[in-house]
């Protein structure tokens, strides 16, 4: 079944995707290119424990927290 997509902030704990597309300017694509969160890689959401507050994502064996909007900024092909 073809994946859909939608932004990190949208994605529910233990979902996982693939990043296609970063809708920020260069300095934030920049920040979170050093941080590994690019195009085509595999991430998992952890948790988000507040409806404002920072998204926890896995990516490899690392996790990362994200403001809500940079993780709105972050499009994630998930499937089904």
């Amino acid at each position: 079944m073809e994946g859909h997509v939608i932004s990190l902030a949208d994605m529910k704990p233990g979902q996982r995707g693939e990043i296609v597309q970063i809708l920020g300017g260069r300095g934030m694509v920049r920040r979170l290119w050093v941080l590994g969160v690019v195009p085509g890689k595999k991430v998992e959401k952890v948790s988000s424990l507040l409806a404002s507050g920072p998204v926890v994502i896995r990516l490899g064996q690392q996790e990362i927290a994200l403001g809500r909007g940079v993780a709105q900024k972050i499009l994630v092909k998930v499937s089904g």
